[in-house]
């Protein structure tokens, strides 16, 4: 009689590497996250303006993730279109979080691990996490890197899969796009498999999910998360991830920064604690008649991938080659124009505007066009990257570079 098949080994535990956990690392505390990264803090000459790093990707391909954009610093009026915001849909994203956790809960059973993808994932991840706990599950919960066209950090995965059954991993992020991220995770998880052997599901969780390109979410809406408005102060002082291997050697978690010099503007526990503090107003059954409506939705769960047809329909109207150029969705536009060099602003007709006040903010401020079309199938706006930065792009100071 043959030997059965053995079960593929995880690989064994790194021995150099560890958590980074809040106040070390980060402005959350250590129970709502720990972070599977590498403090870069005190590496200098990282940080480039806006401009410069634009130049650097287009002239001399270099990759975004080599890089840290200069965080902006908000305006008391632009703040306060984050706070009125945060007032606005705290709510609705209190529901969103309940019809997100019971769905994850359904799917994975009590030992889930959460695995946010950093940075946008992790408040997300933090308010599933607390949402467990108030029913009974105390789920770790971990921020990862992802990086378009590097893949998730698999020194990160190897670390987790030697803790944690693979199949409990479960990947959170805030919202999503064009499902630029979907498809970057899911051929790195196949990746991951094919080289160890260990089956870990790719599917993601996200609170908004207008790209239709996620097994999880609380709606398909385009709906406002109100820490997309803000950079590392609504992220736990948290830079974006870094992958350079000036900085970062091979067996590292990818690096990120603490910006603790920005604890006085920082808003990340703020935002939590007050979509917490909605969820205590709801009703009994808010997160699961949610359920029910979402799964009453043709396609419910199924990753239709509908925003990669509205980018191209977009891309071709506008003359754009590259699709990357092109992002969709409230979240991605105000990450335009926040730290690329936006080209247009695009927003459907009939769209309410109180919603996008802080996006009409940002374009204002610095020169950029806002335009309607029809063609925003699902998203609310679009924002545009420009196409041909070295020929008259506008800059991160809304002049001319």
């Amino acid at each position: 009689m043959p030997e059965p098949t053995p079960e593929p080994l995880a690989p064994e535990p790194p021995t150099r590497l560890q958590p980074l956990v809040g106040p070390g690392f980060g402005s959350y505390s250590g129970r709502d996250v720990q972070w599977l990264l590498s403090d870069i803090s005190h590496v200098t000459g990282i940080e480039r303006p806006t401009a410069e790093r634009e130049e650097a990707i287009a002239q001399h391909g270099a990759h975004y993730a080599e890089s840290l954009p200069v965080e902006y610093q908000p305006e008391p009026e632009y703040l306060e279109q984050f706070h009125r915001a945060l007032r606005t849909e705290a709510v609705e994203l209190a529901v969103e979080v309940e019809a997100l956790g019971l769905q994850v809960l359904a799917a994975k059973g009590p030992d889930v691990v959460l695995v946010s993808l950093a940075r946008a994932g992790v408040p997300v991840g933090i308010l599933v996490r607390r949402w467990l706990a108030r029913h009974g599950v105390q789920a770790p919960h971990f921020a990862v890197s992802i990086v378009r066209g590097r893949g998730i950090d698999t020194a990160a995965l190897d670390w987790l899969t030697a803790r944690y059954r693979p199949g409990d991993l479960v990947f959170v992020d805030g919202w999503t796009g064009k499902g630029a991220i979907t498809r970057e995770l899911t051929q790195a998880v196949e990746t991951y498999r094919a080289q160890t052997g260990l089956e870990i599901d790719p599917r993601l969780a996200v609170l908004a999910d207008p790209g239709r390109c996620a097994t999880w979410y609380g709606t398909r809406a385009d709906q406002l998360v109100p820490s997309a408005c803000l950079n590392s102060t609504v992220s736990g002082l948290v830079s974006r991830t870094v992958l350079n291997d000036t900085v970062i050697a091979p067996g590292m978690f990818h690096g990120a920064k603490f910006y603790r010099h920005l604890a006085a503007a920082d808003r990340s526990r703020h935002f939590v604690d007050t979509v917490v503090a909605a969820a205590e107003g709801l009703d009994s059954t808010a997160g699961a008649a949610r359920v029910a409506a979402l799964d009453a939705q043709p396609g419910a769960h199924r990753l239709l991938m509908t925003g990669w047809d509205t980018t191209a329909r977009v891309a071709q109207a506008y003359g754009i080659d590259d699709l990357n150029l092109v992002k969709p969705g409230i979240g991605e536009t105000t990450r335009v124009l926040l730290r690329r060099v936006p080209w247009k602003v695009v927003v459907r007709p009939g769209a309410d505007r109180a919603r996008l006040g802080h996006v009409l903010m940002l374009a204002d401020a610095r020169g950029v066009d806002v335009e309607a079309s029809d063609l925003l199938d699902g998203y609310d706006c679009v924002g545009i990257i420009h196409p041909d930065f070295t020929r008259g792009a506008t800059g991160a100071d809304g002049r001319s570079t």
